[in-house]
């Protein structure tokens, strides 16, 4: 039987072994009278947050806090003061939060090499006078450039997008990125669903652990809502609140993000990142979360080779599986619509990027 390593010595790995993330790999060891299992040593996962801006660095914060791995806070070098200075900031959160990670800050994609999970927040937001088509063209840019470079450093880490338009920047991040589909993923459905969840629990006076819910489709107005799939505690909710009840409920999911911007003049910041290290966290635990996520679907609903909002399970391997779900008539008609809207915004990305076609 070979010799184990010793504490605080080094292991040395077969290189051609990856562990994925903090989770134990069994590696089978072959002797000449029989065979023997061992735990291989394991390692933390890396997280790369691209973007320190108030999203991506709350991304830091709740993925430091949660103990999924080291993490990596970049932006451009315009702003690497930000970056290490934040990174710094929460690291020093540490000794009292009671959480050990590595946060390091940087404008070099280098540092970033070998994450398993990369969280892209990196783009503008729309500004006043400023149309779809100028955000778009404006974000592609950025979002290529984020892309090709973790491809560059990262082939093997799953990615996701958080930048807007959504459903665009992950079609572009897909095409720059060269990545299998199951390695793309955009996040808007786990923060659409938290709200509902949020604003259901704050109508029925009840814990918000309590209640399961799903929708579909895009952010937003392209929002479809299932209030035939929501449930309190195994309770449908139709039994506990009115058909108008649970319409202001989704209405208010889907300008949830408006109503932040009008009371505080800046777009919602932690739970969009809060939905973000939610997918990271299922992805670096391989925990089967079914979670909705905007995911490729080729056959799925019908779609043709887009990304939009659908359930999934994510896993180590990123987007291991589409659940499709039956839909009712009224329901098909806005996940349909919703589906639309995706293929006019990618066509809108292929018009002004012909070699992203």
């Amino acid at each position: 039987m070979p010799d184990l390593p010793r504490i605080g010595q080094p292991a040395v790995l077969d290189p051609r072994l990856r562990p994925i993330s903090i989770r134990s790999r069994r590696v089978r060891i072959r002797g000449d009278l029989k065979s023997l299992e061992m735990l291989s040593i394991m390692r933390r996962a890396k997280i790369s947050v691209i973007g320190a801006g108030n999203v991506g660095a709350t991304c830091a914060h709740w993925a430091a806090a949660k103990e999924l791995g080291d993490v990596v806070l970049l932006d451009i070098p315009d702003k690497e003061g930000v970056a290490k200075g934040k990174a710094l900031d929460l690291a020093c959160c540490g000794p009292m939060e009671r959480f050990d990670a590595n946060v390091h800050g940087t404008a070099d994609y280098a540092d970033t090499a070998g994450s398993d999970v990369v969280i892209v927040t990196a783009g503008l937001p729309r500004k006043p006078g400023m149309s779809r088509d100028d955000l778009i063209g404006t974000n592609v840019k950025i979002v290529r450039s984020v892309t090709e470079q973790v491809a560059k450093h990262s082939p093997d880490s799953i990615m996701i997008l958080v930048s807007n338009p959504l459903d665009a920047m992950v079609y572009t991040a897909w095409k720059s990125s060269g990545f299998p589909t199951k390695q793309i993923v955009g996040q808007a459905g786990c923060l659409d669903v938290a709200r509902y969840r949020g604003f259901l629990a704050m109508k029925l006076g009840c814990s918000v652990e309590d209640i399961s819910a799903l929708l579909l489709g895009g952010h937003g107005d392209d929002m479809v809502p299932l209030p035939r799939y929501t449930s309190v505690h195994g309770i449908p909710v139709s039994q506990l609140l009115s058909e108008a009840e649970i319409t202001e409920c989704v209405d208010r999911a889907k300008v949830g993000g408006g109503e932040i911007v009008k009371l505080m003049g800046t777009s919602a910041y932690y739970a969009p990142a809060s939905g973000s290290v939610q997918m990271a966290e299922a992805i670096i635990k391989d925990k089967k979360r079914i979670l909705p996520c905007a995911a490729y679907c080729d056959s799925e609903y019908g779609v043709g080779g887009y990304f939009v909002g659908v359930p999934c399970i994510l896993g180590s391997a990123g987007v291991e599986k589409v659940i499709e779900i039956d839909l009712d008539e009224t329901e098909r008609a806005l996940m349909d619509e919703s589906i639309s809207h995706v293929k006019d915004l990618v066509g809108t990305v292929t018009e002004m990027f012909p070699d992203l076609a």
